[in-house]
């Protein structure tokens, strides 16, 4: 019982954090997105393909977050306002992305010069799903390679998701990799959750995320504007 009550206090506290975050980034008019996904997934690539499309038409920064290392800020740090990594190695919660984390970054972000901010999260399909950092959208990768068995696995990632994208559909054709029954799972556990079929390394299906993603700043600036005249 006092493990799980030291649980609960963590969460909740983290929550608080979040929620926090959340009306600091509102403030500023950013919209943030936690990028989910294992290890290969294609996290970094979609991040590129986005910045491809919108960074004409969005101010972009990012907040990377890995066990150890900064090779993928290295990748992403000319294409953007700002780039700023978070290595996990020794933190209690290494496997993931943590409210406290994006509140200290928060402080060294120019949010007045972005307003889009996306988060790549830890590679890691079991513990950023119980961390929400003060985003405004969830966003789960997963890629065909991996199998269409990872929404029976990993419910928790893929209930809580706004979005989930499938990636890697140029190597549908070569791998074990079921369309119709990984959507019918995600569906299942998630019926409102959009779902994107996406190639990173051709392009292939970017535009419709991109949409999306546009379509939802749009109408938290509309929700943002209401709430202010009220």
């Amino acid at each position: 019982m006092t493990e799980i009550k030291i649980v609960k206090n963590v969460l909740e506290a983290n929550e608080s954090i979040a929620a926090q975050n959340q009306e600091i980034l509102d403030e500023h008019g950013v919209f943030a997105i936690n990028i989910m996904a294992s290890p290969g997934a294609g996290k970094t690539s979609l991040i590129l393909q986005t910045l491809a499309n919108l960074r004409n038409k969005l101010r972009i920064g990012i907040i990377e977050g890995d066990f150890a290392s900064r090779v993928d800020t290295d990748k992403v740090k000319s294409y953007v306002e700002v780039a700023i990594q978070i290595n996990t190695k020794g933190a209690p919660e290494s496997c993931s992305l943590i409210a406290a984390m994006i509140e200290n970054s928060l402080k060294d972000l120019p949010l007045d010069d972005i307003n889009l901010l996306l988060i790549e999260n830890v590679g890691n399909l079991l513990c950023p799903a119980e961390f929400t950092l003060g985003e405004h959208k969830r966003v789960v990768i997963s890629s065909s390679p991996e199998g269409d068995d990872k929404p029976i696995k990993y419910p928790l990632i893929f209930s809580d998701a706004d979005a989930v994208i499938i990636n890697k559909l140029d190597l549908v054709p070569y791998v074990d990799f079921n369309i119709t029954k990984f959507r019918q799972s995600i569906e299942g556990l998630n019926p409102a959750v959009k779902i994107f079929e996406v190639s990173c390394k051709t392009g292939a299906g970017i535009a419709g995320w991109c949409s999306w993603l546009l379509q939802e700043i749009e109408n938290n600036a509309i929700q943002r504007t209401k709430l202010a005249g009220k």
